[in-house]
Parts: C-alpha cells; structure tokens; sequence
C-alpha cells in the first residue's frame, strides 16, 4: 500500500489519503505525494489539459471556467459561462464546452468566446448537456442528464447524442440509460465508454462507424460522474471519495483515495504524466508512472 499527503493550504486541514493498490498496479509515481493546488470554489468539475499541458475546469455554480498553468498560476479564463460543465479540446486545439445552463455545445476562442454549435433537437433545447468526447473526424458525442429540478426538461429522456461535423442536428445514439453522465473514447476511436450515474454502471461500446456503436457491454458495476483513460487504456471512474482504475478487460486495478470527493479528472503537465483532480472546492493533482491517452 501507498501512502500520499495532503499538504495543508488556504485552511484545508492537513489529512492522508490512502491508495490502495490492487493485483500489482503501480500508476502512482513512486513516493508521490496528492498535492492542494487551489481551492475556495463552489463545485468544479470538467477538467481538461491544452497542448502544453495547462488545465482548464470548470465551477459550474459560479458560472465560470479557469485554466492551472504549468507555472502554478490560476487564471480566469472565462465568467458567464452558463454553467458550463464538461471540457473537451478536439485534435485540432480547438476548445469545446458542455453548457448544461443554456442547454448546448459551444466552441470557445482563445479570448473564451463561445460559437454554439448545437442547441437544439426536434426543435427544443438539450436537458442540460455534462460531459462530451471529440472523435478525430471532429464528430462529437455527449450525455444530456439533469440534476436538480427535472419537472421541465425539453427532451423525453436522458440520452447520449452524436453531433456529426458539418452538421447541425445531433442524434440521439443511446437511449437507454437512466443517466448517462460521463463519456469518453479511446483515441483510435474504436471503444466508447459512458457511465450511467444514475443507474450505478459504466458500459464500453464498439464504435462501428463514427455515431454508431455495438456490443454495449457493461464494464464497471459502478457509475461515475467523470471519466479519463491513461496511456494503456486503464478506464479512472469518480464514487465517493475515490478514483477506481479499470484495465480495459473490466478488472479494478487501482484505488486513489483523496480527502474530498472527485467529481472528475484529466492528465496534464508539460509530460501529461500529472493527474488533476477536481473534487467539490478544489483542484488536486497526483504525480503518475503513466501519461494521459489525451
């Protein structure tokens, strides 16, 4: 067993988290210690590293996205960001944002200004879209789940959706999960993995074609909230205080332990060897043995 430190900053009490490790896995760096880089936020969540390796995330309740430089600065990269949640940089840099407020997908600038790309399907407004994946023909998929009051959703039900590029209507692909919410794919586009919160069950897919999928097989009998995937295809899933790591047969290889409870993560770091962590006020990060597939 590994044991790693919180450093005590911005009045977080010091507390050790243990990871505890399962058939042999060493994802951890050796003698890595979780690491406090910010906190006083409201909720963060959506995190994702640019091409240099800085982090951008989200508070949703705050309406605003930041970006954790490799020089250990926080910078507010957006304000009115209507509640976006998820972040996704597509092979070309380009940056796209989950607007659960507004009910969309928006592409951002380098200034933050936001292009919406979809807003509508069958004529009405997405739930509130959390969390998407890019494919390498730009195609986009995303979970449309809502939290907090659902006596108005716009759509029957809580779907994942396929945006093609060039396109303006999305299509609805899965149908059948009680609430999908996390969602990402393997970067040859061959595998994609949604969790279903709700119903407790994370399922990887075969991707036949872009937007079209088979073989849905259930992965984890556990949900998330995020999802990442390192450099060998290990699947991380949020619950709890926890981060638990699947190797892509389904077999739990891995526990992190922190002392709050993540909501999501992402590689990054110059290397991409740094796992960031956001979990409710704050943003971790956790030196690895592996890098991140994105």
């Amino acid at each position: 067993m590994k044991t790693m430190f919180l450093r005590s900053i911005a009045g977080v009490a010091a507390v050790v988290a243990g990871s505890v490790l399962a058939q042999g896995s060493d994802l951890v760096a050796p003698g890595a210690e979780v690491e406090l880089l910010t906190d006083g936020f409201i909720f963060t969540e959506g995190p994702v590293a640019d091409a240099a390796g800085n982090v951008y995330f989200s508070d949703i309740p705050a309406n605003t996205n930041y970006v954790w430089t490799n020089d250990g600065e926080l910078q507010t990269f957006r304000t009115d960001s209507n509640g976006t949640n998820g972040l996704f940089f597509d092979r070309n840099w380009q940056l796209f944002a989950a607007e659960g407020g507004a009910g969309r997908i928006t592409a951002l600038d380098s200034d933050g200004q936001a292009t919406v790309i979809v807003g509508e399907h069958n004529g009405q407004r997405f739930n509130s879209p959390n969390d998407l994946w890019i494919d390498a023909s730009g195609g986009i998929y995303f979970t449309d789940p809502r939290y907090g009051d659902e006596s108005n959703n716009p759509q029957p039900g809580y779907y994942v959706y396929y945006l093609a590029p060039g396109t303006d209507e999305a299509e609805a692909i899965i149908t059948d999960l009680v609430k999908p919410n996390g969602i990402i794919g393997t970067h040859d586009g061959q595998t994609l993995y949604v969790a279903d919160h709700l119903g407790n069950e994370t399922y990887a897919y075969d991707i036949t074609a872009p937007g079209e999928l088979s073989n849905k097989r259930l992965l984890a009998a556990q949900g998330s909230d995020g999802l990442t995937l390192d450099e060998h295809g290990n699947l991380y899933l949020t619950g709890g205080n926890n981060i638990t790591v699947y190797n892509p047969a389904g077999e739990l290889i891995d526990t992190l332990t922190f002392p709050l409870a993540p909501a999501n993560m992402t590689f990054g770091g110059p290397e991409r060897d740094v796992l960031y962590v956001t979990a409710r006020s704050s943003l971790f990060a956790l030196p690895m043995n592996v890098k991140g597939m994105y």
